[in-house]
């Protein structure tokens, strides 16, 4: 399994928000290259990087910040306000490792095919659920679709993965929603990654107990901020 810290971008700094709540943001680092860099030292191999701003206006707003951090040389999984192929293409020529669609997933599926034949393995799936029904629009919207009807839409694109965010968990500390990961990662033969409420080494044991179900990763952000999970040890735990 691959752990990924997280870098949250609001107006060119590293924040995290409570249950994606723009209004309920803390700023962890003014600079976004530091923290990347940090990151990094501290044994991360891959860093998750939402654009939060962009997200909301449905067009990158942090390229800068975005771009500091790829310079820092740890590969980048970027979502947030990438809804053209023309954002997709742009972005991967500035170094980003692997772009995730989000509310284009719900909105356009044919434009997440037509990435994934442009750039096979490199075009991962946000579905972000709220009381399992998934929201769009920097969660700002909730449809009536669910988790498991939207996935089964991409079986057989070439999706990379996808990344399962419970936001009624994020920022909040409380636990990932293991039981919701690990059904939706039964129901399609796609790695899916685990995001929100990671608070602990125990949670990610709780979540490396589901690995014969098709997790994949664990995306971290707030614990790892408030040093509450160490990045080597949450890494050493996850590739035992």
């Amino acid at each position: 399994m691959i752990f990924f810290p997280a870098i949250d971008l609001k107006d060119g700094v590293c924040v995290r928000l409570v249950k994606g709540d723009m209004s309920q943001s803390t700023v962890f680092n003014d600079s976004p290259a530091d923290q990347a860099r940090q990151f990094s030292k501290a044994g991360a191999e891959w860093l998750h990087v939402v654009d939060l701003n962009g997200a909301f206006a449905g067009v990158p707003v942090n390229t800068g910040a975005v771009k500091d951090i790829i310079a820092s040389g740890i590969p980048v999984q970027l979502g947030g306000g990438i809804r053209t192929m023309e954002t997709v293409d742009s972005w991967f020529r500035a170094g980003v490792g692997r772009v995730v669609l989000g509310t284009a997933a719900v909105k356009a599926p044919d434009l997440v095919r037509q990435a994934c034949r442009a750039y096979p393995g490199r075009i991962a799936v946000g579905i972000d659920a709220r009381s399992g029904k998934v929201a769009t629009e920097g969660w700002a919207d909730v449809s009536e679709l669910t988790t498991i009807d939207i996935s089964q839409r991409f079986v057989d694109s070439g999706v990379a993965a996808i990344i399962h965010t419970d936001i009624d968990r994020d920022g909040l500390l409380t636990g990932p929603n293991v039981v919701a990961s690990a059904e939706l990662a039964r129901a399609v033969p796609i790695p899916v990654i685990v995001s929100g409420g990671v608070s602990s080494l125990e949670d990610l044991r709780a979540v490396k107990a589901e690995a014969d179900s098709g997790i994949a990763g664990v995306i971290v952000g707030r614990a790892v901020y408030d040093g509450s999970i160490d990045i080597k040890a949450a890494a050493a735990l996850l590739n035992e």
